[in-house]
């Protein structure tokens, strides 16, 4: 079951059920799927951007990684079960993957993040097969030698679960262009989750990821960077949300 904020469907599973679903997908060896972890900022994109809507369409999975979506939920009296938070849920698969045997794959994420985030996880798995790990350069998305490059190195890694660090809607625009070549079960994009596991950028105390407030906690941290998407980008969100709610645009 999904629940439309904004336009956008939101898939209403609880953190454990979006796991076993992966999993399970990834066990089989089933067709190539993808899933895509949307936030408040995600949903402004989408309002304006076709293409990035129509990959949501598609999706395998769409998950609440943003603690607003399930604020913005709840008050249009449609709540969602959980949030599944793009970090937690790349910990969480490795943790389950060293232990079933799947192999992953890490692309993106700023120079060394991808290779550090490796070496953090199998410290803590050392079952964990992580079979390559590959950082493009910038500006890789408009060479062709390059695009071909990255997609011969996954495809011969051959992992269970491709995950993406690119940033929104990069990470997500690349992996409909190319998951269905590459033939990996799951590819998810999940931005700077390995800069968090390898320590180069700091996540929020556990207190204010339960309040809600890592949005604040990150914003201070990397200002010069997030101003816009959280000082421009939450009042608009929270417009589009009360103009939902009572009716005064409707979001098909």
């Amino acid at each position: 079951m999904r629940i439309n904020i904004c336009g956008v469907e939101i898939d209403k599973y609880t953190f454990n059920e979006v796991v076993n679903q992966i999993v399970n997908h990834a066990l089989s060896k089933g067709k190539p799927e993808y899933v895509v972890t949307p936030n408040a900022m995600h949903i402004l994109s989408l309002q304006k951007d076709v293409y990035f809507r129509e990959i949501y369409r598609q999706a395998f999975l769409v998950v609440p990684d943003g603690v607003s979506l399930l604020w913005a939920a709840k008050f249009l009296q449609t709540p969602l079960k959980d949030r599944v938070n793009g970090t937690d849920l790349f910990e969480k698969l490795c943790a389950i993957a060293a232990e079933k045997g799947l192999r992953v794959f890490l692309l993106g994420g700023r120079p060394g993040a991808a290779e550090q985030a490796k070496q953090k996880l199998k410290a803590r798995h050392p079952n964990l097969s992580i079979v390559g790990t590959y950082c493009p350069p910038y500006g890789f998305e408009y060479q062709p030698e390059e695009l071909e490059s990255i997609n011969s190195k996954i495809k011969a890694a051959s992992p269970d679960i491709l995950f993406v660090g690119l940033g929104a809607p990069k990470q997500e625009k690349w992996i409909a262009n190319n998951y269905l070549e590459l033939q990996v079960p799951i590819s998810i994009g999940i931005g700077v989750s390995f800069e968090l596991v390898a320590d180069m950028v700091r996540r929020a105390p556990v207190w204010m990821q339960k309040a809600g407030l890592e949005w604040l906690f990150r914003l201070i941290v990397e200002p010069s960077r997030l101003w816009k998407r959280y000082i421009l980008g939450n009042p608009t969100f929270i417009w589009l949300v009360l103009k939902q709610r009572f009716g005064v645009l409707k979001f098909n």
